[in-house]
C-alpha cells in the first residue's frame, strides 16, 4: 500500500471535496481518500503507480500538486454510514435556498439574489451527483455531469443577457432590504451545511473548524450580496446589485466547467 498526499490551493469547502471524489472514483488502484480541507491536503491510499491518480488531480484545475509517496502500514479505514444521509440533509438545503432566492430574487428584481440561488443550484448538482449515482457505473456519472454542467452554464447565460438588459435599460431599483434578509439566511444555511458536513467526518478528521465557514466562496457570496444591497440602498442605483450578480455569474460558470470535466 502507498500512501501520497497532494496539496490542493483551491479546495477550500466539501463541493469541491466532492468534485475530486467523482473525478477519482473510476481508478480501482485507490484503496481510500483522506481530505483535510482547512490545510488544503489531499492523502490517498493506494496500490500501484500514482501517475494517473497525478494526472486526474491536475485536470480538475483546483491547484492540485504531489506532495510526496510513501509506503504505508495502513490497511483498514474508517467509514462514515451517515454520509449518504447527511449528504441527503445538505443537498435538501442546498435545493430550498435555490428556490427561494430565485422567486425572492425574481420577485424583488435583485440579479445578485438570482445568480445566488444558481450557485445553490451549482451545489446541489454536485451533492446529486454524488447521490444519485451511487452504485452506478462511471458512464452514467459522467452523463449525469454533462447534463448537469450543460444545464448550469445555459442559466448562467440567461442571467448574463437579463443584467446586460438591466443595465441599459431604466429598471426599478430592487428591494435592498429583501436582498439583505434573504441573504442572511442564505449565509445561515450554508454554514449549517457545512457543520453537517463536518460532522461526516470521523473523531480523528475533527480538526475541521469553523474557520471553513469563513473561507467558503459561498459565504463570500453571500457577504456580497449583503453588501450589494446595502449600497443599492445607500446610492439608490442598480448597479451594485447587476455588479455582484456578474461576479457570481462568473463563478457559476466556472462550477459548471468543473463540474463539466467530470464527463470527460
Amino acid at each position: 500500500m502507498k500512501k501520497t498526499i497532494f496539496e490542493i490551493t483551491k479546495m477550500d469547502c466539501p463541493s469541491e471535496e466532492n468534485l475530486i471524489r467523482m473525478k477519482l472514483d473510476g481508478i480501482s488502484s485507490i484503496v481510500n481518500l483522506d481530505f483535510d480541507i482547512p490545510n488544503r491536503k489531499l492523502t490517498v491510499f493506494h496500490s500501484g503507480e500514482t501517475e494517473q491518480i497525478e494526472k486526474s488531480v491536475i485536470e480538475l484545475n483546483l491547484g492540485g500538486k504531489k506532495i510526496s509517496t510513501d509506503l504505508t502500514d495502513q490497511t483498514e479505514f474508517k467509514e462514515n454510514a451517515n454520509q449518504k444521509k447527511l449528504l441527503w440533509s445538505v443537498l435538501a438545503i442546498n435545493f430550498a435556498f435555490f428556490i427561494i432566492e430565485m422567486t425572492t430574487g425574481i420577485i424583488s428584481k435583485s440579479m445578485g439574489l438570482v445568480a445566488d440561488s444558481l450557485d445553490m443550484l451549482a451545489d446541489s448538482f454536485v451533492y446529486g451527483i454524488s447521490l444519485f449515482a451511487v452504485g452506478g457505473t462511471l458512464i452514467k456519472k459522467k452523463r449525469i455531469a454533462k447534463l448537469a454542467g450543460y444545464f448550469q452554464i445555459t442559466l448562467a447565460i440567461i442571467g448574463f443577457v437579463e443584467v446586460l438588459r438591466r443595465f441599459f435599460g431604466d429598471e426599478k431599483l430592487p428591494d435592498f432590504s429583501t436582498m439583505i434578509i434573504v441573504s442572511i439566511f442564505a449565509l445561515i444555511a450554508n454554514g449549517i451545511c457545512l457543520y453537517i458536513l463536518q460532522k461526516s467526518k470521523s473523531k480523528e478528521e475533527a480538526h475541521m473548524k469553523a474557520s471553513m465557514i469563513f473561507t467558503s466562496n459561498d459565504v463570500i457570496i453571500n457577504l456580497g450580496v449583503i453588501i450589494a444591497g446595502l449600497l443599492v440602498n445607500w446610492l439608490s442605483s442598480s448597479k451594485p446589485d447587476l455588479i455582484i450578480g456578474t461576479i457570481v455569474f462568473i463563478l457559476v460558470i466556472q462550477g459548471a466547467f468543473r463540474i463539466l470535466k467530470l464527463s470527460k
